[in-house]
């Protein structure tokens, strides 16, 4: 059991989870600072993986909540898709506790820059998946078994580590042409938040959460969400997003350096 958070990594915490929140709401990518948080300030990596999927699936319910709307539009694809999510989650959750703290920790650098990476092909696989600017989806046919296929893999990795899944999930998605970047938005939302429950459940029963530092940033993190998500009209995207890429290969650099010197 660790510690409770001291004054000043609470208030730390706080600054990184709002901040992550507020990103979540505008271009999405906000793990990519609540997690490498966690880390700097002594928390081992399974712990901070597994505290970080909790708070992620806790602050799910605000952005579908907002999207309520539309889901009866994508129920049929819920119905197929959400089975594959959960046995996906749960088996990278059970991956992530077989996995020694030292061989976790040397594959958090690796696992940053994918999620980088990811986030930074965020708008050529929106364009790929056939999603203008406008939030308008070009149909494309797929097999319904392509997508539960596409979709397990993304909820083993989503179980596993967990940041880019949203991304992910958007061009996958979006191939399958769904309906409107909306409905898209609120699928994406569900299965990821079934994804990161099923883990965070088996995280929980594996002892790993950091039961404080969780409660810190979910609660400060929806607050940023939800402001956010009020203002998010007036922050260009463009420049969010070049901060969290910023922001992930500095992190990135720092782990693999910090490995070197260990």
């Amino acid at each position: 059991m660790l510690p409770p958070p001291t004054a000043p990594e609470a208030i730390a915490l706080c600054a990184v989870a709002a901040l992550a929140g507020a990103i979540n709401a505008i271009a999405g990518g906000g793990t990519l600072l609540t997690f490498p948080a966690l880390l700097w300030f002594g928390t081992g990596a399974l712990v901070a993986n597994a505290t970080n999927t909790l708070a992620l699936f806790l602050g799910t319910g605000g952005s579908i909540w907002s999207l309520r709307r539309h889901i009866p539009a994508v129920r049929p694809w819920l119905v197929r898709l959400l089975p594959v999510s959960l046995a996906g989650g749960w088996l990278g959750g059970v991956l992530l506790t077989r996995t020694s703290e030292r061989a976790f920790a040397a594959l958090v650098p690796w696992l940053i820059l994918f999620a980088t990476l990811v986030f930074l092909a965020q708008a050529p696989l929106r364009r790929l998946a056939g999603f203008s600017e406008g939030g308008a989806a070009v149909p494309h046919r797929r097999l319904v078994w392509v997508a539960q296929l596409l979709q397990f893999a993304v909820a083993v990795y989503g179980g596993y580590f967990g940041a880019g899944i949203g991304i992910l999930m958007l061009a996958s998605l979006g191939f399958l042409a769904i309906g409107s970047l909306h409905e898209v938005n609120v699928a994406k939302n569900i299965l990821g938040g079934a994804i990161n429950c099923i883990a965070a459940l088996w995280f929980i029963a594996a002892g790993l959460i950091d039961w404080p530092r969780a409660a810190v940033m979910t609660l400060v993190a929806l607050v940023g969400f939800f402001v956010a998500a009020h203002y998010s009209q007036r922050v260009p995207q463009v420049w969010v997003r070049r901060t969290v890429v910023a922001v992930g290969i500095g992190i990135t650099v720092a782990q693999f350096w910090k490995q070197r010197l260990a």
